[in-house]
């Protein structure tokens, strides 16, 4: 099976600062892989290699089979790599079905509309559950999850980089449904805290990072 995302052989830093080292990981359709690992261990240049924001020194990246090493960003966006960096960059005032109108609309016009609400509410039957309540009042997962929404409906992805970490109601387990039901991607992220073992007891592959 080929993989969603695969690294070979990565090598990548800033200037004259090496951070990453030799990575290979793959994240398989439907699966999921956690970095674990310390500050300084090279977990966000993972995410962003992983999602073209820079690109390596030696070694290949490769999505769903096609080597995408030093193409531009946005060509991995088209290839199907979503990536959700720290933030929740949602309109506060504004409630949840408006929030996902505001996007559906422009992108999917009105015809799509109601489907890519449908989706979204399907998805994350969370957000149906709230989508009167105003965006500012939720939690910071479910605002996340609200964020994650646009990023499903509107660009069915084929890998999630998710970081730096998983705050998403549910969980690991609510993002790998997610993943089942968007076409089956996979997903990479880096959680914090009690995250990383909620990840791999619901079946997550751990990969631990260790800066040099």
């Amino acid at each position: 099976m080929t993989p969603a995302l695969e690294l070979r052989a990565v090598e990548a830093g800033y200037g004259p600062f090496r951070a990453l080292f030799g990575v290979t990981l793959s994240v398989p359709p439907g699966g999921a892989v956690a970095l674990l690992g310390a500050n300084g261990a090279g977990k966000t240049t993972v995410a962003r290699v992983a999602s073209g924001l820079l690109v390596p020194s030696s070694g290949s990246v490769h999505v769903d089979g096609r080597d995408m090493t030093g193409e531009r960003t946005f060509r991995y966006a088209r290839a199907g790599v979503a990536h959700a960096p720290e933030g929740r960059s949602v309109f506060a005032t504004f409630t949840v079905e408006e929030n996902l109108t505001l996007s559906f609309q422009r992108l999917l016009g009105s015809e799509g509309l109601k489907d890519g609400l449908e989706r979204a509410y399907s998805i994350f039957p969370r957000l149906g559950e709230r989508r009167r309540q105003v965006a500012g009042t939720l939690s910071g997962g479910e605002q996340r999850m609200l964020r994650h929404g646009f990023v499903e409906v509107l660009k069915r992805p084929v890998i999630d980089v998710i970081m730096p970490d998983v705050t998403v109601i549910g969980g690991i387990g609510e993002l790998k449904k997610t993943a089942a039901m968007a076409a089956a991607h996979g997903i990479l992220t880096s959680p914090h805290g009690p995250f990383g073992p909620v990840m791999i007891a619901a079946g997550a592959q751990a990969m631990m990072a260790h800066p040099e």
